[in-house]
């Protein structure tokens, strides 16, 4: 198997910092035919993210799961299945853990489950942290600018 990994804000929706409500929760353009064609290339679709406004007490983690109730049937309706959603609730400041990016857990766990190759593997995410997650776990990080479209490094995923 082989998978793309995709950090959550910035990459599939709006960069707002912190966001937690339904009403900023958007879904970034042409996202949607990425993910399809992704998806027909063979790709499971991974979601790894860091939530620290939970550990910071900005929102809760019941706010974070409306979200991705929201994103999941949205790509649902579009044809979209997401093999897994990851998501770190610590801070550093607050709670010491390793399953926040830079660190790898969630990578090295979704390899472990779905039995996927990490040397086919692609990790897109606009932080380097999230780069550097991909890499500990041997999976290729691409770093894109937040809020940009993904069709910009189609010609990197094979």
């Amino acid at each position: 198997m082989k998978a793309v990994f995709l950090d959550r804000d910035g990459v599939i929706n709006v960069e707002r910092g912190y966001t937690h409500k339904l009403e900023d929760f958007v879904i970034l353009p042409d996202l949607i035919e990425v993910l399809k064609l992704l998806e027909s290339k063979g790709y499971l679709l991974i979601v790894v993210s860091n939530q620290s406004g939970i550990a910071k007490g900005l929102y809760k983690q019941s706010d974070v799961e409306v979200l991705h109730a929201f994103m999941t049937k949205e790509f649902t309706k579009n044809g979209i299945k997401l093999s897994e959603i990851y998501y770190c609730v610590h801070h550093p400041d607050v709670s010491r853990c390793i399953c926040r990016k830079p660190d790898s857990l969630f990578v090295e766990k979704a390899l472990a489950r779905f039995n996927i190759d990490p040397s086919k593997s692609y990790f897109i995410g606009d932080k380097e942290r999230d780069t550097a997650a991909a890499e500990k776990a041997g999976v290729k990080g691409i770093l894109i600018e937040a809020n940009s479209s993904l069709k910009t490094i189609l010609h990197i995923i094979k």
